[in-house]
């Protein structure tokens, strides 16, 4: 018997999805390959169901590059809310505490966000994806089971407070600026904490995503209404090239010759490495016809070596 085909065409490329909330990120991006028809996709970055926003989706060879787009630094607006704690961090779960937070005003908020800009440590939470022993820790949260987290080091670029809203419970809508690695639900936990009256997330929607805004984004419902009927090749225009999660390295084009070498898995000479980068640099690596090779790794003897290439037919 013949082996069976495989599902979906070869798509490649990066979709720049406006994530609905109530879906998590991998029904998100189950839903976009089904209206691709892609045989292969990978996300860049988890975001819960109760989020909304950028939510970049690799498609095909693009999938090589992600993990730049993991790495990349976030944007969030976010609202949090005073005067209860939920077990998850986030209006999705359960209230722990409360207290009466109507002493709370602007002016002290204010102050106490100081704290948490610039490099910072931080929990993560158990209802994350984080893995313990091979085990996302959200998994373990819901059977009932916590284990301890080591603080992890991270850096808020801004903290930014857009409005607030006074009573038993005030209600603050920030925006954030921040590296990989850092949980909104876990700064507004820690924040409430440091408050004396408890904090969670209401509201989450990710606004940038490394070098992505959330002006560009399309949505499911936009999408599956423009395909309508039509084949889905119809979609493809939405897509963002392969190279463009790695679009924050500097561009190296290389003559046809060098660029067979390193295809073949060998360093390439060429005169413009050292004046756009130093040893361990990385960079994207184009032929002269336009073609994207892949991403290459500066040596220290004036050469390029390939790190990551994208597959040629």
């Amino acid at each position: 018997m013949g082996r069976r085909p495989k599902w979906g065409r070869p798509v490649h490329g990066v979709l720049l999805l406006d994530k609905p909330a109530g879906i998590t990120a991998n029904d998100a991006l189950q839903k976009a390959k089904r209206l691709f028809f892609a045989n292969r996709a990978g996300h860049t970055g988890a975001l819960d169901p109760l989020a909304t926003g950028v939510l970049p989706i690799c498609f095909g060879e693009a999938t090589k590059f992600s993990q730049y787009l993991l790495d990349a630094d976030k944007r969030y607006r976010s609202t949090f809310c005073f005067g209860m704690a939920t077990d998850t961090g986030d209006a999705d779960g359960q209230v722990v505490t409360s207290a009466d937070a109507s002493g709370l005003t602007e002016e002290k908020l204010r102050d106490a966000m100081d704290v948490f800009r610039g490099r910072i440590q931080q929990v993560p939470s158990m209802y994350s994806a984080l893995k313990h022993k091979g085990q996302p820790l959200y998994k373990l949260a819901r059977q009932g089971l916590e284990v301890e987290r080591e603080a992890r080091t991270v850096d808020i670029y801004s903290f930014e407070l857009l409005g607030f809203t006074p009573g038993p419970q005030p209600r603050a809508e920030v925006e954030v600026h921040c590296s990989k690695g850092t949980y909104v639900r876990s700064l507004a936990e820690d924040l409430g904490r440091n408050l004396g009256v408890g904090a969670y997330v209401d509201q989450l929607h990710r606004s940038a995503c490394g070098p992505f805004d959330e002006a560009d984004a399309v949505t499911l419902d936009e999408l599956t209404e423009e395909r309508g009927e039509d084949r889905a090749e119809s979609l493809d225009h939405h897509l963002l090239p392969v190279d463009s999660p790695a679009s924050g390295l500097p561009k190296l084009t290389l003559p046809d010759d060098s660029g067979y070498y390193l295809r073949q898995g060998q360093p390439v000479m060429d005169l413009q490495v050292y004046r756009i980068g130093e040893e361990g640099d990385m960079v994207r690596l184009f032929l002269e016809s336009g073609d994207f090779l892949g991403v290459g790794e500066i040596t220290d003897d004036g050469r390029v070596a390939p790190r990551r290439l994208v597959s040629t037919p």
